[in-house]
């Protein structure tokens, strides 16, 4: 176990506000780990559309969770806790964090940090953990996502969007995705997505209806909710799978399960950050076995939009928040 001299660091702090100028940055005390637990210096942090709800007030953190923003970061290991054995100090990892993560140094369990895969850069590693934690929960743990099955994803230019896409093609799944501009469209069209729908301009329904000669997908990923529950409902063939993992445009609708039954379908979701320790852990063995090894080889990529210096936190939050990023946001803390 190893103590770096500073005992201070800055994080980004959020008032009542909500909006993205109500983040600042302020200094604090270090934490130190726990047993179990290591002490990340932070050189990049991701950011995620959780972060965005936490500071609007609509996803307060899990009791005993860090209330600083950030759920994925990579860098160097300061500091580790009892019984680690793990990682050492010195060691570059990426890693799922509770929160905290919009800070100089930030903890996390031993259990929940990977290597940075090889041939990715530091902020690269940085836009991976709470994106692929989440997809291959839902997708593979949840879904049951298999070759040659059709899956749907809303929002298919996001980081869970491009995610989603890469690991349908990893298995011999067929991605399909909606998108709010051509684009968005031409960017998934070329990243692997076999078919992109512009929601703005045709019926996704439709277009899904005709292009399976109306058999429909085997799994939908919706990150959006509201109307989109019935229309996802509606493309499903039969023992289909709706996956929520958020609700853009809310969670209470008006709904009409007669289809749930006749088509004999399942309806699911999770989120990431209540799940136990022991959870996250066998999902980032699952990570390290089936993915990193699909980053090293270049079957997987990650396309990041921006990287922004951690004093412009505020920017990355507000491009976030106007949809016109496609891909990851990280912030920069260090070279």
């Amino acid at each position: 176990m190893s103590v770096t001299q500073t005992q201070k660091m800055r994080q980004i702090e959020y008032g009542s506000g909500g909006g993205p100028d109500a983040m600042r940055i302020v200094e604090v005390e270090r934490p130190r780990p726990a047993p179990g637990q290591i002490l990340i210096e932070v050189h990049y942090a991701g950011v995620n559309g959780p972060d965005l709800m936490q500071r609007q007030g609509h996803y307060p953190p899990p009791p005993g969770a860090s209330p600083v923003l950030g759920l994925e970061v990579a860098g160097r290991v300061a500091e580790t806790g009892a019984d680690v054995t793990e990682w050492k100090v010195g060691d570059w990892v990426t890693a799922l964090v509770p929160g905290g993560g919009y800070a100089d140094y930030c903890l996390t369990y031993e259990r929940h940090a990977l290597p940075i895969p090889e041939g990715l850069t530091l902020a690269q590693a940085a836009a991976l953990p709470e994106t692929w934690f989440t997809v291959w929960a839902n997708l593979i743990d949840r879904a049951g996502l298999k070759a040659g099955e059709r899956l749907l994803v809303h929002g298919g230019s996001s980081g869970i969007g491009l995610a989603a896409i890469g690991l349908a093609r990893l298995v011999g799944a067929h991605p399909f995705v909606t998108v709010g501009n051509a684009q968005k469209a031409q960017f998934c069209r070329d990243f692997g997505a076999a078919v992109a729908i512009d929601y703005k301009q045709e019926d996704f329904v439709a277009h899904v209806r005709q292009l399976t000669n109306h058999e429909g997908v085997d799994v939908v990923l919706d990150m959006v909710g509201g109307a989109y529950l019935q229309k996802s409902v509606s493309v499903l063939k039969r023992d289909g799978r709706l996956v929520l993992i958020a609700f853009q445009q809310g969670s209470k609708v008006e709904f009409d399960f007669m289809p749930v039954m006749i088509k004999r379908l399942t309806i699911t979701g999770s989120t990431m950050r209540p799940r136990t320790v022991d959870e996250k852990a066998r999902i980032r063995d699952a990570l390290l076995s089936e993915i990193w090894p699909a980053f090293a080889s270049g079957q997987l990529r990650v396309h990041l939009f921006g990287i922004y210096p951690f004093e412009k936190a505020s920017e990355a939050h507000r491009i976030m928040e106007s949809s016109q990023h496609i891909g990851k946001l990280v912030l920069q803390l260090r070279d």
